[in-house]
């Protein structure tokens, strides 16, 4: 058995052409550089490493996966996440769950509603996220994003952010009952 990372050309000739000394020369030239792209062809494979590639390879991934809310500005784990999804995306736009999966990718976490289920027009639905970091800046990357996945006929009703923050409140109440009783005193 012959382990391609570490054989030869040299090894792979048979033993007539191996004596020729300009064969065997040649083969010898080549070596450092089969060995070179050898060494590289687990490179190819980009679906068992995506978290771990380079800022480079993530962006011309996108380009070839047409990941059309693309940002090459995002932080590279974000960028990497859209590429991860944008096969599955491909396959359900025009779906809730392929925005909601956004919003989550996007903001970090976050539903969608669909206008039924808070009393909207129909085909309206809103964005509710948690994420106080959802700025307008933000806000702007995600319609993009938006736009790409979402079902051509239904319209972004709002983006609401809910903070929620725990806080130590103290109140206190007294009831009394009572009458009120004067004395006078008799002479």
């Amino acid at each position: 058995m012959i382990e391609l990372q570490s054989s030869s050309l040299l090894d792979l000739l048979p033993e007539n052409l191996r004596s020729d000394s300009t064969l065997s020369a040649a083969a010898k030239a080549i070596d450092q550089e089969l060995q070179s792209i050898t060494a590289s062809i687990h490179k190819l494979s980009y679906f068992d490493r995506f978290d771990t590639l380079t800022d480079e390879e993530v962006n011309e991934l996108a380009w070839q996966f047409h990941v059309d809310f693309y940002d090459p500005t995002l932080p590279i784990e974000q960028r990497r996440e859209l590429i991860k999804k944008s096969f599955a995306w491909h396959k359900r736009k025009g779906t809730a769950s392929a925005v909601e999966e956004l919003v989550t990718t996007i903001f970090g976490d976050g539903k969608v509603e669909e206008w039924y289920e808070y009393g909207g027009d129909p085909f309206y639905f809103r964005v509710i996220t948690n994420n106080p970091t959802a700025t307008n800046e933000q806000a702007e990357k995600f319609l993009e994003a938006l736009n790409s996945v979402k079902n051509i006929r239904s319209r972004l009703d709002a983006i609401q952010v809910s903070i929620a923050d725990s806080m130590n409140l103290y109140f206190g109440g007294v009831v009394h009952i009572g009458d009120f009783i004067t004395l006078r005193q008799v002479t």
